[in-house]
């Protein structure tokens, strides 16, 4: 699913690596936490893998391709296979939850029909079938997350790709969050979350990647963020 070969990404402005010789392979089905300091890497290794940037030099490999070689018309089909989660939530916070889901299938070109009928079934997934046509500006923080995340499957994409997805969520709901996310692991999706949230990876017991300093140091099978250190 993901391939790094002596990867490399550089500070344009200090002329150093944030990421220093990263090799690694995240197979296909895996759950994969990333953990680290802050200024680890972490959220560039997430860049790289979307390819909203290139690495300064090595090999990424994504699904089989090369996104050192991929042209850039092919990164938006790339990216349909993928769904992203993010800390800020990043909704449009005056539309209702529907139109915040039916968006992600309507740039796709998905039929109506076909948007009618997917939205209520992923809302229903995450537990907010009664919440569908709120604004989004009126539902919690949870609630939000929840929705983003009913954003990031409605696809169906091969990979789910989260940034601090429990960052600014209390400890009840970054357990129901992470839940969802280990729900959808089990049914085939490779899951990569990126977080400090020690209790979390902790309690999951899944693959832990430990950056610092850019370099890869720890990485276990059913790892603890204390023992990937």
């Amino acid at each position: 699913m993901i391939e790094a070969i002596q990867l490399y990404q550089r500070y344009n402005e200090h002329n150093s690596f944030i990421l220093n010789d990263l090799n690694f392979v995240i197979n296909r089905g895996e759950f994969v936490f990333v953990v680290g300091p802050s200024g680890a890497g972490k959220s560039t290794l997430l860049k790289l893998l979307i390819r909203e940037i290139l690495p300064t030099r090595g090999t990424l490999k994504v699904f089989g391709q090369d996104l050192t070689r991929m042209p850039r018309r092919r990164v938006p089909y790339l990216r349909r296979n993928i769904g992203m989660v993010f800390q800020d939530f990043r909704l449009l916070e005056e539309r209702t939850a529907y139109d915040n889901i039916a968006f992600v299938m309507q740039v796709t070109g998905a039929p109506a029909g076909e948007i009618r009928r997917r939205v209520p079934q992923v809302l229903e997934m995450v537990g907010l079938s009664e919440k569908i046509w709120d604004r989004v500006c009126d539902l919690s923080g949870g609630e939000q997350q929840r929705i983003g995340l009913a954003r990031a499957i409605i696809n169906r994409p091969a990979m789910i790709i989260a940034d601090e997805p429990t960052g600014n969520l209390d400890p009840v709901t970054s357990l129901e969050i992470m839940n969802l996310l280990r729900g959808i692991n089990i049914r085939g999706t490779t899951v990569v979350v990126a977080t400090h949230d020690r209790e979390i990876v902790d309690r999951f017991r899944k693959r832990v990647i430990y950056l610092e300093d850019g370099r890869i140091a720890g990485d276990e099978q059913k790892g603890v963020y204390v023992r990937a250190i």
